[in-house]
């Protein structure tokens, strides 16, 4: 159920929807190969993320020239995003480095993106990293502490 940004329920995001699951690797090739096999689906394209200059990617607050390789599964309701990190700093590199491939955080759609972070981080969660896509911006908030997970937050442009 969609609680959407309805006044009152006490919902910090205004959506109770996770859209996608996203996985850290050190092979996006052989890695969407099997998501592929294993859900019976074609392999997807990767592509990488935009350089800084379009993406004005900052990680714990300083810029950096961080990109990776992205490959997205739609696997029925919820999309499956592979990310295949270069060797700058950022969050999917120090995901990697630290625990190894797998798991990296699961993302929300949301408006108001500075009012939610500005919420998040009076209850604790830091932004991580944040940056520009086409068509929108996302952020990587340190949730760990209460949720033992980190969220991303997508805000896109309206059409």
């Amino acid at each position: 159920m969609e609680m959407g940004n309805v006044p009152g329920t006490g919902n910090v995001l205004g959506t109770d929807v996770i859209v996608q699951i996203a996985v850290v690797v050190h092979d996006i090739e052989k890695t969407s190969q099997a998501y592929a096999d294993f859900f019976g689906i074609e392999k997807p394209p990767w592509k990488w993320t935009n350089p800084f200059e379009q993406s004005q990617t900052h990680y714990r607050g300083s810029p950096t020239e961080a990109r990776a390789k992205l490959a997205f599964l739609k696997v029925g309701p919820m999309v499956i995003e592979l990310i295949e990190p270069d060797h700058h700093p950022s969050t999917w590199r120090e995901v990697l480095d630290e625990k190894g491939e797998g798991f990296h955080h699961i993302a929300f759609v949301v408006e108001g993106m500075k009012e939610k972070l500005d919420t998040l981080a009076e209850r604790k969660m830091p932004l991580i990293q944040k940056g520009e896509y086409s068509g929108g911006r996302y952020a990587y908030v340190d949730t760990s502490r209460d949720l033992k997970l980190m969220i991303e937050l997508l805000e896109n442009d309206n059409k």
